[in-house]
């Protein structure tokens, strides 16, 4: 944590994506160095702000994760689960990102590129409504692998399903289940078999069917437990169901685009003959405010 940081108290902004939330700092020069214990106090819904993971905006240039990717993107999305560990990339995450960099006054509305550990993301940024509703936030999440193997299954207690490996930039394992109570209270990770075939976790998702192209879902991610929702994971399911159905676009070669309801909201997945994937949904900046310096001077690295 910066020494400026420590005196002036820290800015701060809270945002979701379809009640996917966030604790969002800004530190566009690259000057804070937020640990792993600062992050999860950061997160912690009773002694902190609260979230499901932090997003810290920074130039990519200052960055020297990002740094190579600053050619193509000006902002680096870094991103913590709300225990401190750090991820590849977050779908909902990138949404709100943008949504703050259009707030803050650093973007506007159209096509903007955000650098992730994943990889640059396309972001294409609506208008907003004439009564101030914030337009939706299309992402290009990249291109969707199956990497496989085989023979994946996920259990909770007593039961257990087949799995598909499905990797969005991090690993996704999307069972198919009869009832979304069958997930029992995700309060612990879901268990993974083959042992070994994700040794740095992976986000469970459990799907019903909804109706034609309409899913729903609850998901497990790794390092945050049970989310109210997960873009990553709702472009794991669109790709899974597709696949289910017997649906490829690689090998049709015309789009496929499914509707994803997680338990805060709806979201709309289009998957490319290119193997792209695009996802639609609402992001928003709900408060912002500075975290007391007192407390933020008892935060340890």
């Amino acid at each position: 944590m910066s020494a400026s940081a420590t005196v002036t108290g820290l800015p701060f902004l809270k945002g979701h994506g379809t009640q996917n939330d966030f604790v969002i700092i800004p530190d566009p020069d690259g000057l804070l160095d937020l640990g792993p214990a600062v992050v999860a106090r950061l997160c912690d819904r009773r002694a902190g702000i609260g979230g499901d993971g932090l997003l810290r905006v920074v130039r990519s240039a200052a960055d020297p994760d990002a740094a190579g990717q600053a050619d193509r993107a000006e902002w680096f999305m870094d991103y913590r689960n709300s225990d401190g560990s750090i991820a590849e990339m977050c779908g909902n995450g990138v949404r709100v990102f943008a949504r703050y960099l259009v707030h803050a006054g650093l973007a506007g509305p159209g096509r903007l590129a955000v650098a992730t550990r994943a990889g640059v993301r396309q972001v294409v940024i609506a208008e907003d409504a004439a009564d101030g509703t914030p337009g939706d936030v299309t992402v290009d999440m990249g291109r969707v692998l199956l990497p496989g193997p085989d023979g994946i299954e996920v259990a909770v207690g007593s039961r257990s399903w087949p799995a598909l490996n499905v990797n969005m930039g991090n690993p996704h394992a999307v069972a198919f289940v009869a009832d979304l109570d069958q997930a029992g209270d995700l309060l612990a990770a879901p268990r993974t078999t083959p042992e070994g075939a994700y040794p740095e976790g992976v986000n469970v998702e459990f799907v019903v069917d909804r109706g034609p192209r309409h899913v729903a879902m609850r998901v497990h991610e790794r390092g945050s437990g049970e989310t109210r929702s997960c873009g990553t994971g709702a472009c794991a399911v669109a790709v899974a169901t597709a696949r289910r159905d017997g649906l490829d676009p690689a090998l049709t070669g015309e789009a496929v685009t499914y509707t994803v309801d997680v338990l805060g909201g709806r979201l709309v997945i289009t998957e490319h003959p290119d193997g792209r994937v695009e996802k639609t949904g609402p992001a928003e900046i709900v408060a912002t405010g500075t975290i007391d310096p007192a407390w933020l001077g008892d935060l340890p690295g």
